[in-house]
């Protein structure tokens, strides 16, 4: 998700039917500039080269999210999703096909794929369910993931506090949205799902939201050939 704010003005988009190595590409009303969905800047037009402001999302169930925000407003398009059979089709990639083959994953894995300041690197969901807490660091940056089974929930968090690294792992048997996480440093209790502190030295404190993307891992390595990846 992206902020319409760009340079201090508000902007409309839409979906201009190209396709960049699969991904979709937008293009904004104002001044018809072609944006990358999957880099959030402008590839060609007026605002080429420019940056969407990255809004955190979380892409989970609607029961959790319910759960969790129970006065919640949602769209309801009222139409059955047209990428059924594509998602059930292992072996097919996107309609223009692969342009980077790499066989450490099977084509559509699931992975969570985060750049951390230059340096990509790719979470295989299956990997994830065994360690639903994992503390990496990665160029320097000081990573959380977090992966709720059920719900099929990845976060990433940057797990630095006030300048202090902290080190995270699941507090209670207890999942979705009501899982808390301690941190071994201060003993303090978060909730998985928010960042929230609720308990301890550091309540109050909210864990930042690293931007990441939930993606095939086809896609993930097409715009990423040189990823990193986590094997357990």
């Amino acid at each position: 998700m992206y902020s319409r704010e760009i340079n201090g003005e508000e902007h409309t988009f839409g979906v201009s039917g190209k396709l960049i190595m699969n991904v979709l590409v937008m293009y904004d009303h104002q001044t018809r500039t072609l944006w990358s969905q999957f880099l959030n800047r402008g590839v060609e037009g007026e605002l080429e080269g420019v940056e969407l402001d990255v809004i955190p999302v979380t892409q989970t169930t609607w029961g959790a999210w319910k759960e969790l925000h129970p006065d919640t407003k949602f769209l309801d398009m009222l139409m059955a999703d047209p990428y059924d059979q594509y998602y059930a089709d292992n072996n097919r990639p996107g309609v223009i096909g692969e342009r980077n083959t790499d066989d450490r994953l099977s084509t559509k894995d699931l992975v969570v794929g985060v750049n951390f300041d230059g340096t990509p690197k790719a979470y295989p969901l299956d990997s994830l369910e065994s360690q639903p807490t994992l503390n990496d660091s990665v160029a320097g940056q000081d990573a959380l993931i977090y992966f709720d089974v059920p719900s099929g929930t990845a976060l990433v968090y940057d797990r630095r506090v006030n300048g202090r690294t902290l080190t995270f792992g699941v507090d209670t048997d207890a999942s979705g949205v009501l899982t808390t996480l301690v941190d071994d440093e201060t003993g303090s209790r978060w909730m998985a799902f928010t960042g929230l502190a609720v308990e301890g030295e550091l309540k109050g404190q909210r864990l930042e939201r690293i931007p990441s993307h939930l993606s095939f891992w086809f896609a993930w390595t097409d715009w990423n050939p040189e990823t990193e990846l986590f094997t357990g």
